[in-house]
Formats: structure tokens, C-alpha cells, sequence
């Protein structure tokens, strides 16, 4: 089965105290993993560190599931609150 972009998109917000490295960390594990980064937004509010990136899956042979099991490891070792959420189930629950 080939996954359109569309269906594979996915949303990953990650929001906790700065540090150096959180970029590289998430985004290692993202390359690793064939998902391809489509885009990005990151800022600081008064030293907390905020970024939402856009993301492809369909090059990946992971499930959304264990992207997550990743990413929470990523977290927890780096004292950060990550979330992934398909795009689909994003959009749905920001509807107006």
C-alpha cells in the first residue's frame, strides 16, 4: 500500500526549558527513523523553547505509535513534553 503525503502527515509539538540540542535531537531521530521534516517553527518564550514541525511518514517503516515510544524517551531524557499527532486528528480538533 503507498501512503499519499496527505494521509502521512503528521504534527509534533515539543515545548519545555531551552537547551542546546533539542532541534538536533528530535530531528536525529526523525532521520533515522526516513521521515522527512517538511516544516518547521521554533521560538523562545522568556526561556521556554516552543516548536511545532510538520512532518512525512510515508518514507518511514515506523507506525505513529512507536514514533511516539521514541520520542517520549527523546523527552523524558531531555526534560520536554512531546506530542505527535497525525494530521487528520490535528485538524479535527482545532476546527472552528
Amino acid at each position: 500500500m503507498v501512503k499519499s503525503e496527505e494521509s502521512s502527515r503528521i504534527i509534533i509539538t515539543v515545548l519545555g526549558h531551552d537547551r542546546v540540542g533539542i532541534i538536533a535531537g528530535i530531528a536525529t531521530i526523525l532521520a533515522e527513523a526516513g521521515i522527512n521534516i517538511l516544516d518547521i517553527s521554533q521560538t523562545i518564550l522568556q526561556g521556554f523553547f516552543t516548536m511545532v514541525m510538520v512532518a512525512d511518514m510515508s518514507g518511514s517503516s515506523l507506525d505513529i505509535a512507536r514514533l511516539r515510544e521514541l520520542l517520549n524517551e527523546k523527552g523524558r531524557e531531555m526534560a520536554l513534553q512531546i506530542t505527535v499527532q497525525h494530521e487528520d486528528i490535528f485538524n479535527f480538533m482545532h476546527r472552528i
